[in-house]
């Protein structure tokens, strides 16, 4: 009873040191942003990751409806139709969930299967497959590690070889801890995360796990009210443009992709 009593404790002490560390941190700027185009977005395409490699822009989806061989895929986009080339699907028992593209090698997250699919860049042969605890959303990568969110607050890095992880980040803001991380780019050494079931997308520093940034897209979600009927479903799509220093982004089952310039 009374190791017991001490951890307890112990533990509401540090809870308590948490919380004064998370309401001393500074609030997160807003990031301010311009529609520069838009690309039509195949409404049955239930978006999951959304990247661009080598000049091409590269897509993956869930399967929701559990359509046989076609409700998960992987494929690169047109964007003059917002059609994908539909290439490593996933069977009907499978839901897949974020990709990123390290090294030509495509990293593929399921969600609740707790598997990872490595496939050859581009012609999506299956190369690995890793197993990993809990569930799978989004992934990204900075150029060494896999960064990988599982609907919680936490950033997971993984070794792209092994896929063992390497360290775990709690993401937070001077309000508490960020939970429903989701689809993920990383962006000049931040990670730009959806969260899920609404309109933002946190900036977060990836040696502290500080958010300190949002954009926040409610006006660009207002102004299309396409975007609010079926079959629209929630925003989920980040991709980075390097070169045009753009950002991409869509939803699932959304009729447009959107091209910003973040300031």
């Amino acid at each position: 009873m009374v190791s017991l009593t001490l951890w307890a404790s112990c533990d509401h002490s540090d809870s308590s040191d948490n919380e004064k560390n998370i309401n001393a941190l500074p609030p997160p700027n807003r990031l301010n942003y311009q529609i520069i185009r838009s690309y039509p977005h195949d409404t049955g395409s239930f978006t999951q990751g959304l990247l661009i490699y080598k000049g091409a822009l590269y897509e993956s989806t869930g399967n929701p409806e559990n359509v046989p061989n076609n409700g998960a895929w992987i494929g690169k986009v047109n964007l003059q139709t917002g059609i994908a080339e539909k290439k490593a699907l996933l069977p009907a028992d499978y839901f897949g969930e974020g990709i990123t593209i390290l090294n030509d090698k495509v990293y593929r997250l399921t969600w609740q299967n707790q598997k990872a699919f490595v496939y050859q860049f581009p012609d999506m042969k299956t190369l690995q497959e890793f197993f990993y605890p809990g569930e799978g959303w989004g992934i990204t990568h900075d150029g060494k590690q896999l960064i990988i969110s599982n609907g919680s607050n936490l950033l997971s890095f993984r070794n792209p070889d092994n896929f063992k992880e390497t360290k775990s980040l709690s993401v937070q803001d001077n309000g508490g801890m960020k939970n429903n991380l989701n689809e993920l780019e990383f962006i000049d050494g931040a990670v730009f995360a959806n969260v899920w079931q609404t309109r933002q997308i946190l900036k977060i520093d990836t040696a502290t796990g500080n958010v300190t940034g949002i954009l926040d897209l409610s006006e660009l979600i207002q102004k299309y009210p396409e975007l609010n009927a079926p079959p629209s479903d929630v925003l989920n799509g980040i991709a980075w443009d390097s070169t045009a220093r753009e950002l991409y982004i869509t939803g699932k089952k959304w009729p447009k992709i959107f091209v910003l310039k973040v300031n």
